[in-house]
């Protein structure tokens, strides 16, 4: 069972969010906050997945985000934001966030989003890839230079940032191309590295501006 904790100031959210995903088989919200508790019932519960406001008046999910990305074995964290806030995105980025959810994400997404989180896999669904590259040229730019580094990567580095960048986790990456859990660890490792990224969110966003994704057979 895939434990969830829900941190958003808005009780509409933190209720509707935990309707959905309890309405599952395989994953349970085990608590919500609003604010400054929030970091006592991550530690509390412990959970598989935090869904995380980007942006709350009395803590803001910046600063939330870095005090949860420190913890021993935190969870995977995905951002929910509207991507009215520039300077929050792009901290978030790099930051140590493995997504951004918009906060009406289709009923039927979500619960996928959550266990994609839960596999370590990078959450950033079209329609958010979109709005940031249309609303954030600053963000633009940096990953057009990212984007310029694509061109040293090996051949098995570019098949595997395009796996990444469709969100499959790193088991799911080795049973596609048939290599060891380490090997592709060390292979997104390396990668990261080469493109001057942080988190594989960037790492993505740099793939598609690179047009790695629509370059494959069958395609568009």
């Amino acid at each position: 069972m895939l434990r969830v904790v829900i941190v958003d100031d808005e009780a509409l959210v933190r209720s509707g969010f935990t309707m959905i995903l309890n309405s599952t088989d395989d994953i349970r919200v085990v608590g919500t906050a609003a604010g400054v508790e929030a970091l006592d019932v991550i530690k509390a519960e412990k959970p598989d997945v935090l869904l995380l406001d980007i942006r709350m008046p009395q803590l803001d999910g910046l600063t939330l985000l870095g005090l949860v990305t420190r913890l021993p074995s935190p969870p995977a964290i995905a951002m929910l934001t509207t991507f009215d806030a520039d300077e929050y995105v792009m901290a978030a980025l790099g930051a140590g966030a493995s997504g951004f959810l918009v906060k009406d994400t289709e009923p039927e997404q979500l619960a996928q989003y959550v266990r994609a989180l839960a596999a370590g896999a990078v959450v950033l669904s079209s329609r958010a890839s979109r709005t940031l590259l249309d609303t954030h040229p600053a963000l633009v730019a940096t990953l057009d230079e990212e984007a310029g580094r694509v061109s040293g990567l090996t051949e098995r580095e570019r098949q595997v940032l395009v796996l990444v960048a469709e969100g499959l986790s790193n088991a799911d990456i080795g049973a596609r191309l048939y290599l060891g859990a380490g090997t592709v660890k060390d292979h997104v490792s390396a990668i990261l590295a080469k493109l001057g990224v942080a988190s594989r969110v960037q790492a993505a966003l740099a793939a598609q501006r690179a047009g790695l994704l629509t370059e494959r057979p069958g395609e568009p």
